[in-house]
């Protein structure tokens, strides 16, 4: 009986060393400043929504947070800065869903593996706006179809791989249109690209789109979503034109490195939920179009292995690849 109470206390004093240890091999976050790399340009939703967190846990964790633009490679050169990065969580990636459900699709190479990055959150998913130059004299889905039909039309995107990239393909493909693919370094510039009659349309960010169609410069044709968009409710959505086979949304997601502790990845993620929940960034989500979502771990990994088989068809459909 003694040897039985001495070997259980034994065991408790092993677990209690083991526990401390396992403690001390995940240390207090926030440390040290912590950077939101975006893997596109300044002034895009990704973008705002980044620094709106990053107000949020600045004075809740008394920590800088701070975001860093790494363009480029439709989100890849910021994707790989992240990948490489220590898994302390001092360092996430912000941006969509493109890293991980188009590139590896259409990049001959990639300069990090998918397993190198993990979802931390799906923060929200958005329709783009299709719309197109007032001097093409289109008015509707209806006539943009019979238009790109008979001849091509130079259509923007944010850059190769970007959704306005797929979604080009998909309509070439699904609709028979004759869309050419010109990518532009972010959404607003292949937003002014529409406005300065550079191109004749393009399918890109609805709060992009929406200051130059309430000032004439740009025709809404319709919303990419399953529903309207909350910021442009006129507007039919494609599937309501008949088109449901080009509907096309973006998730907005946060990732980590591979090598970032779960517990600290369950950190990670209440903290920017937590931030996510307040009526303040709930506002700010319906102003950049942006149905909340809120998966993390499993169920946010479900989503984008999900989308990713789905493109991967499209992309294979056509053929669609980046050197």
């Amino acid at each position: 009986m003694i040897h039985l109470v001495r070997r259980q206390c034994l065991l408790g004093s092993l677990a209690l060393l083991m526990g401390a240890a396992a403690m001390a091999q995940t240390p207090s976050w926030p440390s040290k400043p912590v950077k939101f790399i975006n893997s596109f340009p300044p002034g895009g939703p990704s973008d705002i929504l980044a620094r709106s967190v990053g107000d949020v846990l600045q004075k809740q964790f008394n920590q800088p947070f701070v975001v860093e633009n790494k363009a480029g490679a439709a989100g890849n050169v910021g994707a790989d800065l992240v990948a490489k990065s220590p898994g302390d969580g001092h360092t996430l990636l912000w941006g969509i869903d493109t890293t991980h459900t188009i590139n590896p699709h259409i990049y001959k190479t990639m300069p990090y593996k998918e397993a190198d990055l993990k979802p931390l959150v799906v923060i929200s998913s958005s329709g783009l706006l299709l719309g197109v130059h007032p001097a093409t004299g289109i008015k509707s889905v209806r006539d943009f179809m019979q238009v790109s039909r008979d001849r091509s039309l130079n259509f923007s995107s944010g850059g190769n791989g970007s959704p306005g990239h797929l979604w080009v393909n998909m309509s070439n493909v699904s609709a028979a249109t004759r869309l050419v693919h010109v990518p532009y370094r972010g959404n607003s510039p292949a937003v002014m690209a529409v406005v300065s009659g550079e191109v004749d349309g393009g399918t890109l960010a609805t709060p992009g789109m929406l200051p130059q169609v309430k000032a004439g410069k740009i025709t809404p044709l319709a919303v990419t979503s399953r529903k309207r968009s909350r910021l442009a409710p006129d507007v039919p959505t494609i599937a309501e034109a008949g088109f449901k086979e080009l509907e096309s949304e973006v998730l907005y997601v946060v990732m980590a490195p591979a090598n970032t502790p779960e517990p600290l990845m369950q950190t990670l993620a209440k903290a920017i939920t937590d931030a996510l929940a307040r009526p303040e960034l709930q506002t700010r989500l319906n102003d950049l179009d942006m149905a909340y979502e809120g998966l993390t771990g499993s169920a946010a990994a479900q989503r984008l292995n999900k989308l990713s088989d789905q493109y991967g068809r499209v992309i294979r459909a056509t053929g669609m690849k980046v050197d």
